[in-house]
């Protein structure tokens, strides 16, 4: 389920959650049709209020999560910025020729980095990059194990800041793994539809159509719908993560 939710756009997501409220809608008004409305305050308008409140609620939650989830992605993409400006300046404290070398490569890395951020690449290219972010590494390694072999005077900070580096790349390859459970898309879709069917229901048993209200209560639904999805997809959209600090911290480098 995950997997087909991956393939799919935000903004196809919610028109697929306009359509069905719409749908549902149109359906409920029909049904509602064969009852005849009382004068008395129905008892059924206390249930569109309660499914109304859960959609808010859970859309909140989702929301919450959704953005939750955008914030750790953006902190990683500092944390791995942080992460190579600390070891390219430990790299700067070696001798030649290890001094070179490894700045060199760290650079090389952190503009691939730059060029392909993990949150574009879907598939066979994320596995491509991550192939080529362990070989960096081992690279990376095995020039920080010659520098220590010589008789740097700075090898507990040199292999300190390697494996910081190490460690806040695969953090920041973990989150780009996160989704919403897919459960928890379908229980949103399914108190996004309960109340438009309701609500359809009531205004065909009054023979009372709002038709701009209903229209109005579907689009702000699929908006905030296309919000949660495309905060939750770091793959692609229009919320994505800012690259600034990795572009800052190769500036900082030079050349």
């Amino acid at each position: 389920m995950n997997s087909i939710v991956e393939r799919l756009d935000a903004w196809l997501l919610a028109l697929v959650f306009a359509g069905a409220m719409f749908g549902c809608w149109a359906f409920g008004r029909r049904w509602g049709r064969r009852f005849s409305s009382e004068a008395e305050e129905d008892a059924g308008t206390k249930f569109i209020d309660a499914s109304v409140a859960l959609l808010g609620l859970l859309s909140a939650f989702t929301f919450a999560i959704a953005l939750g989830r955008y914030d750790q992605r953006r902190l990683a993409v500092v944390a791995e910025s942080n992460a190579i400006g600390d070891f390219y300046t430990c790299a700067s404290l070696l001798k030649e020729p290890y001094r070179s070398r490894l700045q060199d490569l760290i650079r090389d890395y952190a503009q691939a980095q730059l060029d392909t951020p993990h949150e574009t690449l879907i598939g066979a290219d994320e596995k491509k990059a991550s192939q080529r972010c362990r070989e960096t590494f081992a690279r990376m390694t095995n020039i920080a194990a010659e520098a220590i072999e010589a008789g740097t005077p700075i090898a507990l900070s040199l292999t300190n800041t390697l494996n910081n580096l190490t460690s806040s790349n695969a953090s920041r390859l973990a989150m780009y793994q996160e989704r919403l459970p897919w459960s928890i898309m379908v229980l949103l879709f399914l108190a996004a539809v309960f109340p438009a069917f309701l609500i359809g229901e009531k205004q065909g048993a009054s023979q009372k159509v709002h038709l701009s209200g209903s229209f109005s209560f579907i689009v702000l639904v699929a908006l905030v719908v296309f919000v949660i999805l495309d905060l939750n997809e770091p793959h692609r959209g229009i919320i994505v993560v800012s690259q600034d600090p990795l572009q800052r911290v190769i500036q900082s480098m030079g050349k």
